[in-house]
């Protein structure tokens, strides 16, 4: 190789690696490049802000829902004591005619000396009065002659009695009574032995 063809070999390669560099620092080599990486970055971007504002819609829902919630919690809670505060008012409005009638004996009474009349009226009152909790769903016990029974009744005493059996009831002391299914009050009752 003579001296000019080193030259031009050396100067090829000057050129190759200036062409390679320039490459590299190509404006239009570097455009796409740096498109594609923005292009990207504005994808993630994009799903970054649309994913955030779906977090936020779902948050405001879950806050709506909670204060429904509460809304709803504290609204029954409301409904539950005034059903409570007045519940028994059927019973009372049912109970008002039988005060008024025992202000009227009590009234007659104190004008007039007929006893007769007084407990006739006592006794119409008393069986307005049956009626009306029997209406409730209260009913007395029928313990005398039944087999003791301890959900029902309560023994105060045992007496010997030829005529039962024992463990039957002879006598009640107190009557018991059941509201619908329920025992309010056991039967004060006197039991064979």
């Amino acid at each position: 190789m003579n001296t000019e063809e080193k030259e031009q070999g050396h100067a090829g390669e000057e050129e190759l690696a200036a062409k390679q560099q320039a490459g590299e620092q190509n404006p239009e080599g570097a455009d796409t490049g740096e498109q594609t990486a923005s292009e990207e970055q504005g994808g993630v971007h994009a799903e970054l802000a649309a994913a955030l504002k779906l977090a936020e819609e779902n948050n405001q829902r879950f806050l709506r829902a909670q204060a429904d919630f509460d809304n709803f919690r504290r609204r029954t809670r409301d409904e539950k004591e005034q059903f409570a505060k007045y519940a028994s008012l059927k019973l009372i409005e049912q109970l008002l005619p039988v005060v008024d009638n025992f202000e009227r004996a009590l009234a007659t009474s104190k004008d007039n000396k007929d006893f007769d009349a007084l407990l006739k009226g006592l006794d119409m009152t008393f069986r307005q009065l049956d009626q009306v909790l029997a209406t409730e769903g209260l009913q007395r016990m029928e313990t005398v002659g039944t087999p003791f029974n301890p959900e029902f009744h309560q023994a105060v005493m045992q007496v010997e009695s030829e005529e039962h059996e024992e463990g039957t009831i002879v006598e009640e002391m107190q009557k018991g009574y059941i509201l619908k299914d329920k025992v309010i009050r056991p039967a004060m009752v006197k039991v064979s032995m």
